[in-house]
């Protein structure tokens, strides 16, 4: 029998901290006190048309836009997602009735701060897993890691008969806020990015229920290296973001979409759910615009942008976590897609 991997549960987990759009303005124009006036406005009006009415974070709005160095925000980013971690891993074995010691491999995703070892050893170690658990910590894959790690899961577990997987993604961007970067893409991704985490488990057992990976695919865009991610410098994790990145998606859109569910057998009208990671408003308006032709809507990836704000790997599988509590029919079908750093697309093609 051909071993299939199934979406078990998915759990999310929020900071303490939340804040309102209208409440972080006068710390912005307080940062931005000594810009001329018309630029002021400008940052402002960013924030205001961003389509983020709050976004979540693992320090005070004070704390954020206090000038510190990397290291101390690294440590705030260090504490804090451990704490995160232990909370949605804990949250999504209660959810499926799982003991911490059944999971055969951990996979962590994260890239907004910097800690060896991995956040997958303390979670080892906090939540007592078995002492041969697979480690798999993913770094560098910015938004796209939620995706990549579900593909990388399902890799394993297609390949190993009757194991379980916890996925667990915990992203701050605010411990990467860059106060001496006035850019534009630093006065962008202050807009639209929150804090937040997110635990998936997935299993390849014959009596595990929940929708099934049916395929997955990267696709990776050539010659774009430059159009998304960080560069580091002595200040922390400097952000790097290409205006270009909409219009480069909705280019590549047909070959991104069509070839992949050719591929599994479907097709774009076979879909009925779009599971899309809301890089921000203009990707979204960008998607919408391409899906809304064929009838498909993306409400859920529009809420969770609104709700959270983009919390880099975390975001999409908080898109997935709204469909797992929808009452689905059997064989709707739903595709799962993200775009990050590399420059690249990653896609997941369920089915309930």
């Amino acid at each position: 029998m051909k071993n299939e991997t199934r979406i078990v549960t998915v759990a999310k987990e929020l900071p303490k901290y939340c804040r309102k759009t209208a409440d972080i303005l006068p710390f912005v124009a307080l940062w931005l006190a000594d810009e001329d006036e018309r630029f002021r406005r400008k940052v402002i009006k960013i924030f205001e048309g961003a389509a983020v009415d709050q976004r979540y974070g693992i320090m005070s709005i004070e704390e954020v836009f206090t000038a510190t160095s990397f290291a101390e925000k690294n440590d705030i980013y260090v504490r804090e997602v451990k704490k995160l971690g232990k909370s949605v891993l804990q949250k999504a074995l209660n959810n499926s009735g799982w003991k911490a010691n059944s999971i055969d491999y951990i996979i962590t995703v994260s890239c907004t701060g910097i800690m060896i070892p991995s956040l997958d050893a303390y979670l080892i170690n906090e939540l007592d897993l078995k002492q041969d658990v697979v480690r798999l910590p993913v770094t560098e894959m910015g938004c796209a890691a939620g995706v990549s790690g579900l593909i990388y899961a399902n890799n394993f577990l297609k390949s190993n008969p009757n194991k379980r997987i916890a996925l667990v993604a915990v992203e701050s961007p605010t411990a990467t806020f860059q106060l001496q970067d006035h850019s534009m893409a630093n006065m962008v991704s202050a807009a639209i990015f929150g804090d937040g985490a997110a635990c998936v488990l997935l299993s390849s057992e014959d009596d595990a229920i929940g929708p099934k990976i049916v395929g997955d695919e990267m696709y990776h865009f050539k010659d774009a290296t430059s159009m998304m991610g960080f560069d580091l410098t002595n200040h922390g994790l400097k952000m790097i973001l290409d205006p270009a990145v909409p219009e480069t998606i909705a280019n590549h859109f047909p070959d991104i979409v069509h070839p992949f569910l050719k591929k599994y057998g479907s097709s774009i009208e076979n879909v009925d759910h779009l599971i899309f990671h809301p890089g921000g408003r203009k990707i979204v308006q960008t998607v919408e615009a391409l899906f809304g032709k064929l009838g498909k809507n993306i409400d859920d990836t529009r809420d969770v942008l609104k709700e959270y704000g983009n919390m880099s790997s975390a975001t999409v599988l908080y898109v997935l976590e709204r469909f797992m509590k929808k009452d689905l029919a059997k064989g709707e079908q739903g595709l799962v897609l993200s775009f990050g750093p590399g420059f690249s697309a990653q896609r997941v093609l369920l089915e309930w």
